[in-house]
């Protein structure tokens, strides 16, 4: 593969998106999740942690527009199910992006039972910032709150931006079957 092929397969934007899904098949509840985010019409592939250098967010209406059903879709999915009656699921999704537009930034995936979609949203954007910072030679104490670490990552001046997608939910009292999806979603 030649470069331009290569280049060709770096993305150039992302969108977030979520959903739930509820359903009596856990593989119906995963598909009514991914009908909620809007991207149950294409083939998913699932990839690792990395924004492109110069790769501009959009939201999901513009990101939508420019995708094909049946069209093969990179994406770093968080997905999570249960029926477990009354049970707390929820998936997320953290974006660190860098102050540097021509350095990459991160994405992490995180799900978790028993914990608000606050605290899965905070966790995510704190594996997504971590992971950046460490890149960046940043120099922080791992063991401090993400608040406090986060106040180091924005005056060291090298991450612009972090931020997360979550959706939770509890499963019904009849123990549906529930599915969580959050997603960044590569547009070419």
């Amino acid at each position: 593969m030649n470069t331009a092929d290569s280049k060709s397969m770096v993305p150039s934007k992302f969108f977030l998106t979520k959903g739930k899904g509820e359903h009596k098949d856990k593989l119906q509840s995963f598909e009514l999740a991914l009908r909620a985010a809007g991207i149950e019409k294409y083939n998913l592939v699932s990839v690792s942690s990395i924004i492109p250098p110069d790769c501009e967010q959009i939201t999901i209406e513009k990101g939508l527009d420019e995708l094909s059903p049946g069209q093969i879709v990179f994406t770093v999915l968080s997905k999570n199910a249960t029926n477990e009656p009354h049970r707390l699921l929820s998936a997320s999704v953290g974006v660190a992006i860098p102050a540097e537009a021509e350095k990459y930034g991160y994405l992490s995936e995180y799900n978790a039972y028993g914990i608000s979609e606050q605290e899965s949203g905070d966790y995510s954007e704190d594996l997504a910032a971590t992971m950046l910072a460490t890149t960046l030679g940043l120099e922080f104490d791992p063991d401090k709150a993400y608040d406090e670490r986060k106040e180091v990552y924005k005056m060291s001046g090298k991450i612009v931006k972090t931020k997360s997608i979550t959706q939770s939910a509890v499963v019904s009292k009849e123990g549906l079957w529930t599915t969580v999806v959050a997603a960044a979603v590569f547009v070419f």
